[in-house]
């Protein structure tokens, strides 16, 4: 089960309880974490019960779906959904025998869901005002407009997505790079890092990513995170995974839609762990090597092994990204396994330099493909689409001039 957070207020409610007491569940399988003052976490509750943030799409699967929203009061939640028009089910969070509740940040998976089907679904906050032992008293419910998603057709003949990276704190990129895509049906969006500058508050996510998600996209089409090197800084770095789900409940993850085996790869910093500006307070060279780890074993699995294509999207390029420790670590670790088990495509962001570099005997034997920003002018949408027998990705500049292409045939 995935579970959310509780962002509560200490000196309202918790009084003199020692802070190894006030612990909050992250979601998606995330470290329990310190709960945080409703204040800093840009609640609002003076504006009345609203929602910060509308229900949107997270981990789509053939029988699965994660839908996730922010409240601005402490609330029990819900979705309510259904096949076609239908809102007849209804589901919440369960964790060891508790139904998730008193919290602000929701996630609920709807499990069993029928493949390459079609849902409605709305959610629905009922604020909690009193929440003693013995006695729990609720306040007003808000509920969303309802919305559709549609469920990952099992082994699909197709599939086809969105990249965006490095927008770097700057909304309005978001809407702007998907218009470019016009009505081109797509499945999903992925986000390959570096969406903000660093982490601050829960407004700077709202605001900067899930508002504009919201308004493009994100309430009737899924999108998948992966965090670049800016999203590791800043005092709220740590909260960030509550706000998005994935197939693992991690940062690094793999899932297969239609023909092609995704691996997703959390490159972390760009300097060394020892940096005076980490202060001491980060290991990623051991998170690195993890995921090394991780990777080759699932990279023998028959699955990864049967796709017709494997691709891989890491924010930080193992090449073309000079030679700072973040990319030569990267480069060590990863690129030995992406030559060993044959990946078709690797896609990446990080130079603010967009580019497209064909394989190279001796260095890599696979595309490499960089997407541009922050700035106008160097931003970049990168439209991939993949069939039984070929994957093709297409670059867009801002302007929507095509600024790259590659195709790759199935070996």
């Amino acid at each position: 089960m995935m579970h959310t957070k509780s962002s509560l207020k200490r000196r309202n409610f918790i009084g003199n309880i020692s802070k190894a007491s006030l612990l909050g569940v992250m979601s998606a399988g995330n470290a329990t974490t310190l709960i945080k003052d409703v204040n800093e976490l840009s609640a609002r509750p003076a504006e009345g019960h609203i929602f910060l943030a509308q229900p949107y799409l997270q981990a789509p699967s053939e029988n699965s779906m994660s839908i996730m929203w922010i409240t601005n009061k402490l609330c029990y939640s819900w979705v309510e959904y259904g096949e076609g028009d239908q809102l007849n089910q209804k589901a919440h969070e369960i964790k060891d025998g508790l139904v998730n509740a008193y919290n602000r940040v929701n996630a609920v998976r709807l499990n069993n869901l029928k493949p390459n089907t079609t849902y409605s679904y709305r959610v629905v906050s009922k604020e909690i005002l009193e929440f003693q032992p013995y006695k729990l008293v609720y306040g007003i419910t808000i509920t969303s407009d309802t919305r559709t998603f549609t469920t990952v057709t099992p082994k699909a003949n197709e599939v086809s997505w969105l990249i965006m990276n490095d927008i770097h704190d700057r909304p309005q990129s978001i809407p702007h790079l998907m218009k470019l895509n016009g009505n081109t049906p797509y499945d999903y969006v992925f986000f390959n890092g570096d969406i903000f500058d660093y982490q601050t508050d829960e407004k700077q996510i709202i605001d900067h990513m899930l508002t504009p998600c919201l308004e493009s996209f994100a309430g009737h089409k899924p999108f998948l995170f992966v965090r670049g090197n800016h999203e590791t800084r800043g005092k709220y770095s740590r909260e960030l995974a509550d706000y998005f789900t994935s197939p693992s409940g991690k940062y690094y993850y793999a899932y297969q839609w239609g023909p092609v085996y995704s691996i997703v790869l959390d490159t972390g910093e760009d300097k060394p762990d020892d940096a005076p500006v980490y202060a001491g307070i980060v290991d990623f060279d051991s998170y690195r090597k993890e995921q090394a780890a991780w990777l080759e074993k699932e990279m023998q699995t028959p699955a990864f092994k049967r796709a017709p294509f494997r691709v891989v999207m890491m924010h930080i390029p193992h090449f073309y990204s000079g030679d700072w420790h973040g990319t030569l670590h990267c480069r060590e670790l990863f690129a030995p396994l992406f030559d060993k088990y044959k990946v078709d495509m690797v896609i990446s962001g990080h130079t603010h330099k967009f580019g497209v570099f064909a394989p190279e005997k001796g260095k890599h034997n696979y595309p490499i493909v960089i997407g541009g920003g922050p700035k106008d002018g160097n931003r970049t949408l990168i439209k991939v689409t993949a069939n039984q027998q070929q994957l093709s990705l297409k670059m867009l500049k801002d302007d929507g001039s095509e600024v790259g292409n590659y195709m790759v045939k199935r070996k």
